[in-house]
């Protein structure tokens, strides 16, 4: 018949044609079973891997816990240790222990305190130092033999000669005196908050007596000239100032030769501190 004569060869086609995919998809499923076994693999790899970093970490992790607690139980018993060996030998009692700490809660404020202190000192030894600048500016070159002007323990002094201010053995001052008198009021007066100390200094010859007593009278006489010329003729208000006498008892040279009982007699100004200012910061810790 006609019609299986055409069917015939159409079967046989699609029969090879069956045959020949097959292998095909074969070789694909078997390509895509070895991508899938290779990337199983790898994962399995990676998560080994991963269970033995895990593994060490926590391993780590508990040497560190126990090395840590060991620590906390040694300082534990250490200190148990030292409060048990405190309380046996009674190093402090309780208001000892309380009084330590307080002082310690006040270690800010103290350490303000000190700063304030400091800076207090700072500012009076910066005015002391332009206070000698300006005495010895307007003084001149002088010659240091007969007056000299310096800080010792932040206190200024200017020590005038004998020779310079008064005749021996007399307190009258002299002209030239005066003129350095007044420069020297100038600068204080310059200075109204400051305040002064004239003292009157001899060397240990006795003073023959006639008005006056001995070297006691002479040193507290020549003061209160000073004074009053420093009042009288150059303003400067008596309340800033105070005479007194030294007589030959402060020495600044031995009596033993001419030249150290000169330096010896001598007229002695002193910068008195402003005490107020370091009274008030006394007070802080009080407040």
């Amino acid at each position: 018949m006609k019609i299986d004569r055409f069917i015939l060869p159409v079967l046989a086609v699609s029969t090879v044609l069956a045959s020949c995919s097959a292998p095909k998809k074969l070789r694909e499923s078997e390509a895509r079973n070895a991508r899938l076994d290779s990337l199983y693999k790898a994962t399995t790899e990676k998560l080994r891997q991963c269970d033995e970093d895990a593994a060490r970490a926590a391993a780590n992790y508990k040497d560190r816990i126990q090395n840590m607690t060991e620590k906390q139980q040694a300082l534990q018993t250490n200190n148990t240790q030292m409060l048990e060996h405190l309380k046996e030998l009674s190093v402090i009692s309780s208001s000892q222990a309380e009084s330590i700490k307080k002082s310690l809660d006040n270690i800010g404020a103290k350490d303000a305190y000190i700063k304030d202190l400091q800076g207090a000192i700072a500012r009076k030894d910066s005015l002391n130092m332009q206070l000698v600048l300006n005495l010895k500016g307007a003084i001149g070159n002088l010659d240091d033999k007969d007056i000299n002007i310096k800080v010792e323990k932040g206190v200024v002094y200017i020590d005038i000669s004998d020779k310079l201010l008064f005749k021996s053995g007399s307190y009258d001052v002299t002209d030239r005196a005066k003129d350095v008198l007044g420069k020297v009021a100038k600068v204080l007066l310059n200075q109204p908050d400051i305040e002064f100390m004239v003292e009157g200094h001899t060397d240990n010859v006795p003073y023959r007596p006639n008005v006056l007593l001995d070297n006691w009278d002479l040193s507290v006489k020549r003061a209160t000239s000073v004074v009053r010329i420093l009042q009288n003729q150059y303003g400067i208000p008596p309340a800033r100032m105070t005479a007194a006498g030294r007589s030959e008892f402060v020495p600044v040279s031995s009596n033993d030769t001419p030249e150290g009982k000169a330096a010896n007699r001598r007229t002695r100004i002193v910068i008195l501190p402003q005490l107020d200012q370091f009274f008030k910061l006394l007070e802080k810790p009080g407040n």
